[in-house]
């Protein structure tokens, strides 16, 4: 699966290679473009309708402030959000000033699960749960695009890691 991500080389071990790499499914950024579109065309109305200048200048300054708030931090969280999958373990990795991450070995996975309602599966995406053998337990990855593809090389995965043991 081919991805506009680029998870840094730096961040990887002298034997592993990235397998699989995504972001959330495009699905999550289809509330803050309808979003984006209402506060731009209700700012430029009201600008268009009133008069005083100040009004005008309060009417922009709201509508910046909303469109910072509804579109371009859901952008930004969708767009720092990665989901790595590599020979060795799964790496989540979410955060725009503050970053978390989540890595677990594959070695350590017992059972890889798939979820998707069927909105889900006409968009191609849904939500993995993967099972590891630790005090964690498990990570749920939602909005997951191609989830059946990414369940099925993850356990392709977890079966190699498995064998080299």
């Amino acid at each position: 699966m081919i991805s506009p991500v680029a998870y840094p080389k730096k961040l990887l071990s002298d034997d592993e290679t990235v397998a699989l790499e995504t972001h959330p499914h495009w699905k999550t950024l289809v509330l803050p473009v309808l979003e984006l579109l209402v506060v731009l065309g209700l700012a430029g109305f009201l600008v268009a309708v009133v008069s005083d200048s100040t009004a005008r200048y309060i009417v922009v300054g709201v509508a910046i402030v909303l469109v910072v708030v509804f579109t371009l931090v859901p952008f930004l969280r969708w767009r720092t959000t990665m989901f790595v999958i590599t020979n060795k373990r799964v790496v989540v990795r979410s955060g725009i000033l503050s970053r978390t991450g989540r890595d677990i070995p594959l070695t350590r996975v017992n059972d890889v699960t798939f979820t998707h309602n069927l909105l889900e599966r006409i968009l191609g995406c849904g939500t993995l749960l993967v099972e590891s053998a630790g005090e964690r337990g498990q990570v749920q990855l939602t909005e997951i695009p191609k989830v059946e593809q990414v369940q099925r090389r993850l356990y392709e995965l977890v079966e190699q890691a498995g064998r080299e043991l």
